[in-house]
Order: C-alpha cells, then sequence, then structure tokens
C-alpha cells in the first residue's frame, strides 16, 4: 500500500462532508474515479458486473495528459516496469511501406509537453491502477446492475439486492446501463461501420527476422495506410511483446461485439499489403474482432436529479484513431475528485457534477471529433485525395527532421503544419491534447467560478449549522 500512498494529492486537501459513491464499472476509468474520489475523502465502492476482476485487450496508448496523472499518483516505478517509451510515430503507405510521415516523440514529449508518451499492455495498466484503488476502496464482483433509482439515489442487482448511496458515477463503458437513466430511454451506440483486429506477438520472433527486427530494435509506433483499413503496430511490455491493431471495414454488422477471429480472415482482408505485413500476419497466434461502436455527443452527462453523473465511454466513447479513450476517462475522473475534495455540504452536489461536465464536455467532444476525422483521413482510397494527404505528411516529416538537425526551428515548423492530415504533427493541437492538466484545469474553474458560487452553498449550510 505504502508504495502506492500519495497524500498530497488536491494538496492533501480532503472533503469535510464525506459522501457514499458507488461506481459502476471496474475498468480504468471506474478505478481512477474511485481512487480520486476515496483520495477526495469520500467512501467509494465499485460494482462490477464480472465474476473476475481483469482486463483483457492488447496495447494502449498513454498520452502526456495522462502520464502526468499517473506519476502524481506515484505511479512512475511502476509503469517502468512494463512501458515502452516509443521514439516516433512514422505512416507507411499500405503497399510498399514507403514512409509518409514521420513526428518525433521519445524525449520531445516530456520537453514540449511536461510528460511523457507511454506504450503499455492494457492488462497491466489496469492491474497497475486496480493495486492503487484497491486500499482505499471496497470493490464487488459479480454486482449486475439491473435497474437504478437516480432520484433516491439507488441501484438494485440481479441479485435482487439493493444498495444505497448519496452518489452513482456510472463508468460502465460504451455499452452502459447508466447512461440511459441519465438520457430518459434507452440508449444504444451506434456502430461505425469498423472494426478492429488485435493481437499480440512475441517480439522474439521479429528479432529473428532481419526484415522485421528494426520494428523492436527502433521502437516508434508505426502506422500503415490503405483503402478503407489501417494497422498500428508498437511495442509493450517492455519490448517484449509486439501490439497490432488492424482496423478495417466492418462487413459482417451481425457479429457479435467482440469475437474471436481466425487469422486465415485476417489475412484475407489485408492481402496485397506490403511485405512485413505479411511476415507479421503469418506470426499472429490469434486475435479478437472488436466492433468499434460510437455515440454522438448527449446533451448533459448529468441525470436531472443531480445524484447519477457518467464518466468516460458511458457518456463520451470514441474511436480509437485518436489513442484518447481512457486518457478522457481518466481526466474525468481527475476533475471529478478534484472537484469533490471541496464537499461541504449536500447542496453542493449537483452544482458540482455541473461544474465537472463544464470543465471536460468541450474537451471530451472535440477529442471525439478528432477521432472520427482519423478515420476518415487514415482510410482514404488511392487517388488524388490520398495523394493529396501525403504529400501534406511529407512536408511535416522533412521539417521535422530539418529540426530535429538543428536546420529550422521549432517556431517554423508549428507555424507551417497547422490542419496536418497527421495529426500528431500539428504542433498546436498536440500542445492543447498533450499539455492539458486536469488537475490544474479543476483548481482553475474552481478560483474563477467555484469558489464565489458553489463555495458558498458550503459556506452558508456550516454557518447555519453552526447556530
Amino acid at each position: 500500500m505504502d508504495s502506492f500512498q500519495n497524500s498530497e494529492l488536491y494538496q492533501g486537501r480532503r472533503a469535510p462532508l464525506s459522501l457514499n459513491i458507488i461506481v459502476i464499472g471496474c475498468g480504468l476509468g471506474g478505478l481512477s474515479a474511485a481512487y480520486c474520489l476515496a483520495k477526495a475523502g469520500h467512501k467509494v465502492v465499485i460494482l462490477e458486473s464480472a465474476t473476475t476482476i481483469g482486463e483483457i485487450g492488447a496495447g494502449i496508448q498513454v498520452s502526456p495528459n495522462v502520464t502526468r496523472q499517473l506519476i502524481r499518483w506515484g505511479l512512475e516505478k511502476r509503469l517502468q516496469e512494463v512501458i515502452v517509451k516509443p521514439e516516433a510515430l512514422s505512416f507507411r503507405r499500405w503497399c510498399t511501406g514507403e514512409i509518409l510521415g514521420w513526428t518525433q516523440w521519445g524525449e520531445l514529449m516530456e520537453k514540449n509537453y511536461g510528460a511523457p508518451y507511454y506504450h503499455i499492455h492494457r492488462a497491466d495498466f489496469h492491474r497497475i491502477l486496480y493495486d492503487l484503488a484497491e486500499p482505499y476502496v471496497d470493490i464487488r464482483t459479480n454486482c449486475r446492475v439491473v435497474f437504478m433509482d437516480p432520484s433516491r439515489p439507488s441501484l438494485k442487482l440481479q441479485t435482487g439486492e439493493i444498495i444505497y448511496a448519496d452518489l452513482l458515477i456510472g463508468a460502465d463503458g460504451v455499452k452502459s446501463i447508466s447512461r440511459q437513466y441519465v438520457v430518459g430511454k434507452p440508449d444504444e451506440p451506434t456502430p461505425t461501420g469498423d472494426a478492429a483486429y488485435r493481437a499480440v506477438i512475441p517480439t522474439e520472433l521479429l528479432l529473428a527476422d532481419p526484415d522485421l527486427k528494426d520494428l523492436v530494435e527502433t521502437p516508434e509506433m508505426v502506422g500503415w495506410l490503405g483503402p478503407q483499413r489501417h494497422i498500428m503496430g508498437y511495442n509493450i511490455r517492455a519490448k517484449k511483446e509486439y501490439n497490432l491493431v488492424m482496423c478495417h471495414t466492418d462487413r459482417d454488422s451481425e457479429a457479435p461485439w467482440k469475437t474471436e477471429t481466425s487469422v486465415d480472415k485476417i489475412k484475407a482482408e489485408y492481402e496485397g499489403w506490403e511485405p512485413r505485413i505479411q511476415k507479421l500476419l503469418s506470426l499472429v497466434p490469434s486475435a479478437v474482432k472488436w466492433k468499434l461502436l460510437d455515440h454522438a455527443p448527449l446533451k448533459s452527462w448529468v441525470h436531472k436529479d443531480g445524484r447519477l453523473v457518467l464518466l468516460g465511454d458511458s457518456c463520451h466513447p470514441m474511436l480509437p484513431y485518436r489513442a484518447q479513450g481512457s486518457a478522457m476517462a481518466i481526466e474525468d475522473a481527475a476533475v471529478l475528485g478534484s472537484l469533490f475534495s471541496r464537499l461541504s455540504s449536500r447542496a453542493q452536489i449537483a452544482p458540482l457534477l455541473y461544474a465537472y461536465e463544464s470543465i471536460r464536455y468541450a474537451r471530451a467532444t472535440s477529442t471525439q471529433a478528432s477521432a472520427l476525422l482519423n478515420q476518415k483521413t487514415f482510410h482514404l482510397p488511392d487517388g488524388p485525395d490520398q495523394e493529396e494527404r501525403d504529400s501534406q505528411m511529407r512536408a511535416a516529416m522533412e521539417d521535422a527532421r530539418k529540426e530535429r538537425d538543428g536546420e529550422t526551428t521549432s517556431d517554423t515548423y508549428t507555424s507551417s503544419h497547422k490542419g496536418n492530415p497527421n495529426q500528431w504533427a500539428d504542433r498546436e493541437k498536440s500542445a492543447i491534447q498533450f499539455g492539458y492538466d486536469a488537475d490544474e484545469e479543476a483548481d482553475k474553474w474552481w478560483r474563477e467560478h467555484g469558489e464565489r458560487t458553489i463555495g458558498r452553498l458550503g459556506v452558508k449550510v456550516l454557518l447555519s449549522s453552526k447556530l
């Protein structure tokens, strides 16, 4: 427990009034929210529908806007045991492997945005956050929620048990049951028309092949872009495994959300792609196909009675094409924790929830839009639009290499590549995405708005209770 303890979270501030809070869902967002709210002084229970705690999936990207939080939570040492720090991002043409775009990462991420960029296995990430939260919260498994009454607030489990709380947090993912209670009706996510195969390959197999070993020895994130599909590859687990995410048009609309798939089916999907892709696919032992689901921005993330709020994929699911889904959930959690570390009256609960929404809504929605933009950008058919995309990517790559070699300045580069189809080459966009500090944003909002409005609600109640 001591290796995770960070008593200085929120400058050591703990809420004068402690709530009983239920977090629905034990994913990355739910664990983060539970930890932050517990450290803010509240009693937190996580309800997870699965019978055992664990995370499946494959690789995940952890950008500086998230790693700054994780380091602040005391997790840097644990992360170093399992992460890979990518040196760059490169885009390649699907049929030839020609480099189309290149953006330097590595130490430049820390220099520009104040925190590193990591690649990690989702299961490792989940275990680290579970170990972080578990000493401070009650985690209950086999607790499937079948009904909620957000006005009381309370919920009913499949077992028939009814549980009451002061506040409910819906962190139950893209297929959220909590969302329908906020919206007021059944509200399913919509298919995006894409699906993703996810697979992991032992890197010892790549190192044994002269054509593939550079993918491990030079740890970059590599994206192969082709008509109606793309592939992302990168190292995870301290370079012991190579992660492949293969996104493509989903032709099987009736298939389940997640299913095991045959390697032959994947090979057929990427027939004609460059020789290294064929070699990588021949090394894939098995893969899982995931339908990529989306949801239009909600009008509100807060139930009208102010005792149920949504977080992460339950309110703003997004395509993985900007690698920001888990980042948004963890930022949500940090903002919620910071705001509720100031709670001193029940009269402040609903206003704080709406404050959370006001801080987070525009950012999460714009990030959703960025991911959707990449769906189009990555999957252009060969032709004039693809050629123009590649030309703009090459121009940014050439200037990035000149900057690396001291032949041009950062200011020149930044002004030249705003709106580049390689969104990571757009420095202004990257500064907005990666320079974000959730704790600072919550503190700033409190100084500028909350203290004179929500803060006074608590003062009035505290004063009246003393009279």
